[in-house]
C-alpha cells in the first residue's frame, strides 16, 4: 500500500538531496516536514509533535524559536546583516571573539572565523601544516588521529576520521595520516573501567608518536566523546595524558569541540575536565543555539606569530569564506554566550544530567538487548548488542536503530542512531516530564522491536 504523502514532501522527492541518507529510504519513508518548533518540540503539517532529543544534530542548546535569541536576531537584520570580513570588522564579531577568550582555556587568545564545523577542522590543519613550514620543520607533512574519529566530511577532516560509513569510498582522495587506537571504554583491552582508569590505551597513540614524531603536525581528537562513532566515551585523564605526549614530541594538539563544547560534557568545554589547554580549538555547533552557522578555530600567540610579518614574506594565512564572520551569525553567537554569562546553565546541565541519568539506569539497566548505558554531562547513549555477556554487535544489516527510530518518531520523539547506538543530546531546557517522555518513549519503543523480532 503505497504511503499518502503531501504537496511538500511530493515535491522535496522531486528536487532535494538529504544528507546522510540513501534517498530510496524515502520512498518507503517521506520526510517529514516540519513548519514550526517551540522549546524541545518540533511540529509537523499535521501539527503532529516530536521530541528534539538530538538537539536537530546537536546544535541547538535552549531550544526552537527561543524568544531571547530571536529577538537579536531580528534586531540585527535590521541593522547590518553581512559586511566583507577582509579590512573591515563589526561590533559582534568582536565581542564573540572577545567571550571566547575569556571562556576557553587559557592560551587560545586568537580567534578565526568560518561557516562550519568541517570549515573550522580544515583551517587547524592547514594552521598548523602553515605554522611548521614556517618555522623550519618542513618534515612535518602527516597528521596523527584516532581509530572511530569523526572530524567532518570535507576531504582534509575525512582524512582525519576514522568511521569507515563516510570515509572509506574516498580513501584514494584523502591524506596519509596516521592513524593509532582510539579509547573503547565499552570494549576496553584492559579490563579498566572509566572512573578508575588511567589512560593505559595511551600508549597506542605514544607508539606512533616515537616513531612518526619527526614528520607529525598536529594530532586531532574529539575530547571526552567521539561522537558520531556511536557517543564513546573516555575519561580526562586520556586528554591530559596526551596533552603531555604532544608537549614532549613537538606536535599540535588539536581538540575539536564542535560537538561537545558549550556545556554538553557538563562544563563549558570538555578540555577543562582534564586541565589541558590545546594549541588549537575548534568550535561550531551550539556557538549559535542551533540558530545559524558559524565556526571558529582559537589559537595561540605563538601560532599567530608565525604568521606575522611583512607581506612580501608570504607567511599570511590566506584563508576565506565569503560569509566569514557573517554578522547575523555573530550576533546569535553573542547571545547564547551572554545566556551563559548570566544564567546558571552549567548547574541546569548537572542537576538534568543527575536526572537523566537516574531515570534511564532505571529504564535501561536490565534489558537484556542493552549492552551499555553511558552518560557524560547532558550526553546519554545506549549500546544495543545481540549478548550483554559477550558484547557481541547486533547484524549492521537488520539496521535495528534505524527501525527503532522509525517507530519512536511515530510515537512522537526523535532520537536518530548511530548504527545501534541510541543517544540523547536534548536541549539544555528540557522539563522533567519532558526527560521522562523521551526515556519511558525510547524504552518502550525498544521493547516493543524486540518483541517483535524475537518473534
Amino acid at each position: 500500500m503505497t504511503r499518502q504523502i503531501s504537496d511538500l514532501q511530493a515535491k522535496d522527492l522531486q528536487h532535494v538531496w538529504h544528507p546522510c541518507s540513501q534517498m530510496k529510504d524515502y520512498e518507503q519513508f517521506p520526510p517529514i516536514v516540519i513548519k514550526r518548533g517551540e522549546g524541545v518540540w518540533l511540529y509537523d503539517e499535521q501539527e503532529n509533535r516530536y521530541l528534539d532529543a538530538v538537539s536537530s544534530w546537536w546544535v541547538n542548546l535552549f531550544g526552537h524559536a527561543n524568544p531571547r535569541i530571536s529577538q537579536a536576531l531580528s534586531e540585527q537584520a535590521f541593522t547590518l546583516e553581512h559586511a566583507i570580513f577582509a579590512n573591515f570588522t563589526h561590533e559582534p564579531a568582536v565581542k564573540v571573539a572577545e567571550k571566547l577568550v575569556e571562556l576557553t582555556p587559557v592560551g587560545l587568545n586568537k580567534v578565526f572565523f568560518a561557516d562550519n564545523g568541517s570549515s573550522a577542522i580544515e583551517i587547524a590543519l592547514k594552521m598548523s601544516f602553515q605554522y611548521h613550514m614556517q618555522s623550519g620543520k618542513q618534515s612535518k607533512k602527516r597528521f596523527l588521529a584516532l581509530t572511530d574519529a569523526y572530524h567532518g566530511e570535507t576531504l582534509g577532516a575525512l582524512s582525519v576520521g576514522g568511521v569507515d560509513l563516510y570515509n572509506e569510498v574516498y580513501q584514494p582522495l584523502l591524506l596519509d595520516t596516521v592513524r593509532a587506537q582510539g579509547p573503547d571504554c565499552f570494549r576496553c583491552p584492559f579490563n579498566d573501567r572509566p572512573k578508575s582508569c588511567q589512560a593505559q590505551c595511551i600508549r597506542y597513540v605514544e607508539e606512533e608518536l616515537v616513531t612518526h614524531h619527526d614528520e607529525i603536525t598536529a594530532v586531532i581528537i574529539e575530547p571526552l566523546i567521539q561522537a558520531a562513532a556511536g557517543m564513546k566515551m573516555y575519561p580526562p585523564s586520556y586528554l591530559k595524558r596526551l596533552r603531555e605526549l604532544c608537549t614532549v614530541y613537538d606536535v599540535h594538539l588539536i581538540a575539536d569541540e564542535i560537538a561537545v563544547g558549550f556545556g554538553r560534557t557538563g562544563t563549558l568545554f570538555a578540555c577543562e575536565q582534564a586541565g589541558i589547554s590545546p594549541d588549537f580549538m575548534c568550535l561550531s555547533k551550539g556557538l549559535t543555539g542551533g540558530y545559524l552557522p558559524l565556526s571558529t578555530v582559537l589559537t595561540t600567540d605563538k601560532v599567530y606569530d608565525a604568521f606575522y610579518d611583512d607581506y612580501g614574506t608570504m607567511k599570511a594565512f590566506l584563508h576565506s569564506h565569503s560569509y566569514t564572520g557573517n554578522t547575523l551569525a555573530c550576533r546569535v553567537a553573542l547571545e547564547v554566550l551572554t545566556i551563559f554569562e548570566e544564567e546558571d546553565y552549567l548547574s541546569i546541565i548537572e542537576s538534568k544530567g543527575e536526572r537523566m541519568r537516574k531515570l534511564a539506569l532505571e529504564a535501561f539497566s536490565a534489558m537484556p538487548f542493552v549492552g551499555e548505558y553511558r552518560q557524560t554531562g547532558l550526553v546519554g547513549a545506549i549500546e544495543l548488542v545481540e549478548n550483554r555477556v559477550t558484547k557481541e554487535p547486533l547484524p549492521s544489516e537488520e539496521r535495528i536503530g534505524y527501525q527503532i527510530y522509525k517507530r519512536a518518531l511515530a510515537k512522537g520523539l526523535l532520537i536518530r542512531p548511530l548504527g545501534n547506538i541510541l543517544y540523547f543530546m536534548p536541549p539544555y531546557i528540557i522539563t522533567d516530564e519532558e526527560m521522562e517522555f523521551m526515556i519511558t518513549t525510547t524504552k518502550d519503543t525498544i521493547e516493543q522491536f524486540f518483541e517483535e523480532r524475537e518473534g
